[in-house]
């Protein structure tokens, strides 16, 4: 098996508290970044619905200790806040996950001033737009997805063009295979993958059978379908909607506990960026290689 790189010491920082008016309180983020080196890339990575930037171990840390600064906001659907479910904010909080990670991209300087020897490191040309589930709509809003409407009439572009490209994982699928009870709690679930034009390296489980779809795992898979060239997936193999437990350290925070899958996602990913954002293709050809190469392969491996 390739190593990517040797792991390096990682500095955690929680919470960063970043002012943020627009949102009615202030926006508090995880910071993890590598010890060592100058221009660092950024990974800012949006939660899953109700979940908190403290999840996501897994990927967190094995990002940071390979050479990124992994950013993670809390958004306000996180149930470490305790929003009333009439709170007035509500029905726009998806929009406010995408200003939020535009804000942690306006609040960098901030970052590196409050995480103790981060200042001056990171390279602001180098910021990737990274999420799961519900998450990941978010981080693809940046990169050019849009939100269509009852009619299917694309909404307005939240786009950044400082996110570059994008990691996107578990990603809701096409809005018109919503059930009923997603149409009415989750509307804004519609994506539009016509303008999602940046490089982006997706997963799905082929056994993620979403309460929220009428169809099957292949839900996961519209926006590889669906969306411009530039897209990497990978399918893993026995996957449900945690990919093997990407949220959490414990089996409880997963319904597929599995490290392969796991592990696989963070060395895919590690060496798919290395290539994407720091122009090193070696690892990422060496890993999809041996993927390609095992005799029972965790997962399979697609682009266009």
């Amino acid at each position: 098996m390739t190593t990517i790189s040797a792991p390096t010491p990682v500095t955690t920082v929680s919470p960063v508290t970043i002012p943020a008016s627009y949102r009615g309180q202030d926006l508090q983020v995880k910071v993890s970044a590598p010890t060592s080196g100058d221009g660092l890339p950024t990974i800012v990575f949006a939660h899953g619905f109700s979940l908190a930037s403290r999840d996501y171990a897994p990927l967190a840390d094995y990002w940071a200790a390979r050479g990124f600064v992994v950013i993670q906001p809390t958004f306000l659907d996180s149930k470490t806040l305790g929003l009333a479910p009439d709170d007035p904010r509500t029905p726009d909080i998806w929009r406010l996950r995408v200003q939020d990670m535009s804000h942690v991209a306006d609040s960098l300087e901030l970052i590196e001033r409050t995480v103790p020897g981060l200042a001056g490191r990171i390279d602001r040309t180098r910021l990737i737009a990274a999420g799961h589930s519900y998450g990941a709509q978010t981080a693809g809003m940046l990169l050019g997805e849009r939100v269509r409407d009852a009619a299917g009439t694309p909404g307005e572009s939240m786009t950044d063009a400082r996110f570059t490209v994008g990691i996107l994982l578990a990603h809701p699928g096409d809005g018109d295979s919503l059930n009923e009870l997603a149409q009415t709690y989750f509307p804004f679930m519609r994506p539009d993958f016509t303008e999602l034009t940046a490089p982006a390296f997706l997963a799905a489980g082929d056994h993620d059978q979403s309460p929220l779809s009428t169809r099957g795992p292949d839900w996961f898979t519209d926006v590889y379908t669906m969306s411009p060239a530039n897209k990497t997936l990978l399918t893993l193999f026995g996957g449900e909607h945690g990919l093997g437990g990407i949220n959490g350290y414990e089996a409880a925070a997963t319904t597929d506990e599995n490290p392969q899958r796991v592990e696989l996602v963070q060395r895919l990913s590690t060496a798919w960026l290395r290539a994407a954002v720091l122009g090193d293709a070696e690892d990422w050809t060496v890993a999809a290689d041996e993927l390609h190469s095992e005799p029972e392969p965790a997962g399979r491996l697609e682009s266009k």
